[in-house]
């Protein structure tokens, strides 16, 4: 078994620090509002093109590009940039609740032409009952992992090729069909940690995602799935969602964790807490349980060896990042993988530069180890690197160079 690397587009925004965007009531409607912090950017598709770009030229698989409110839609863009792209697939997030199956089915099959097979799919059920709401779905919690179940049931007989029928709690299929499926079938994605998801992924899940809790809870994760798929007789794979901060020296990189804490101060944590205490997530709540409540203490933020929860003091979903020396990471990284865990979704701040770090640090790391299917790529001509820090054009985004694929 080796690792997969995946890297991911900011389609929400993106800068050098972990408050670029925030929302807040107005009326009782949540709203969003841009701080003035420097740094920003806007996810207009020639930057997210340029991230891209990067990660496929870095050795990255593939990109998860996110769902909801404060995101651009997730098909419509990575449809858009696979436009710029040769080979970099993506992982495309999106809830089952707000879309027919069928229509589901139809949509990754034309995909899959477009792209010439380069779409995976990442099923989000959702955990905040507000946003599900604003999309129209007003189920409960439990009730909205047994609608995915069934969902993604409808999906696979849709990809059979052939006329079906299905009368279910949730949806009503007469004559379904997806005229050409989709070649290859896109693996399926999906995360949970809720009594409610397990069952789900079990049946469904061809890759199950847990967000970067300590190696500990990992395998209880893993082991957990694992024994409810045995029981399915099937064999479900594992991945993992994490922030990093790789460098040249683990004190180069623990100072840039710092950096970002030093954009923080406790009124905006707790209000950030409040609102995340909110949501009806397990996943969510295992995240906010990491950090002690909202502390700034560097210290207690270090939950494991080299993973830090600062990041989920004041963002939702993944809350961790590993912080080190490209060694540190590397060794994390093959840590998790000792438990079973294959496939590695990362991210930065900003997303542009740190795919760079990573992936002129880390990566030939793990290539060393003989954890990768295929060596890194060779550094590009025309774009000298010192140290292992990219080459910068004004303003310190890397350079791009077009040509030599």
């Amino acid at each position: 078994m080796t690792v997969h690397l995946h890297w991911f587009l900011p389609t929400g925004g993106d800068g050098r620090t972990l408050v670029d965007r925030h929302a807040y009531t107005d009326g009782g409607i949540k709203r969003s509002r841009i701080t003035p912090a420097g740094g920003v950017r806007a996810p207009d598709i020639d930057y997210l093109a340029q991230i891209a770009k990067a990660a496929e030229r870095l050795g990255f698989e593939a990109v998860l590009t996110p769902t909801g409110t404060w995101c651009e839609d997730a098909w419509l863009t990575t449809a858009a940039l696979a436009q710029h792209t040769e080979r970099l697939k993506f992982l495309v997030a999106f809830r089952p609740g707000v879309l027919s199956p069928v229509l589901a089915a139809q949509m990754a099959a034309t995909y899959q032409r477009i792209t010439r097979g380069r779409l995976l799919l990442n099923v989000v059920t959702g955990g905040d009952a507000t946003e599900q709401r604003r999309f129209g779905d007003h189920l409960d919690h439990d009730r909205r992992y047994a609608r995915t179940a069934e969902f993604l049931s409808v999906v696979r007989k849709a990809w059979d090729g052939h006329p079906f029928d299905h009368d279910g709690e949730y949806y009503q299929v007469e004559g379904g069909l997806t005229a050409l499926p989709p070649d290859p079938l896109p693996e399926i994605f999906f995360g949970g940690s809720s009594a409610a998801a397990g069952p789900v992924a079990a049946t469904h899940a061809d890759v199950y995602l847990t967000w970067g809790e300590p190696p500990w809870q990992v395998k209880e994760k893993i082991d957990w799935i694992r024994g409810l798929a045995g029981r399915e007789g099937r064999e479900v794979r594992f991945g993992i969602r994490l922030h990093t901060i790789s460098r040249d020296s683990a004190r180069e990189a623990w100072a840039t964790a710092d950096r970002l804490l030093a954009d923080l101060d406790p009124d905006t944590v707790a209000a950030a807490q409040q609102a995340l205490g909110r949501s009806e997530s397990e996943g969510q709540r295992r995240m906010l349980a990491l950090h002690g409540g909202g502390t700034l203490d560097r210290d207690r933020l270090e939950v494991s060896p080299n993973l830090w929860a600062g990041v989920g003091l004041v963002r939702g979903g993944a809350g961790t990042a590993l912080v080190g020396s490209h060694a540190d990471v590397a060794d994390r990284i093959e840590e998790y993988h000792d438990l079973g865990v294959e496939h590695f979704v990362l991210s930065g701040y900003p997303h542009l530069e740190e795919a760079y770090w990573f992936g002129e640090g880390v990566t030939p790391e793990l290539a060393a180890r003989g954890l990768l299917a295929a060596a890194p790529p060779a550094p590009l001509l025309g774009v000298p690197a010192a140290n292992g820090r990219p080459a910068s054009a004004p303003g310190g985004a890397p350079l791009l160079v077009a040509g030599g694929r």
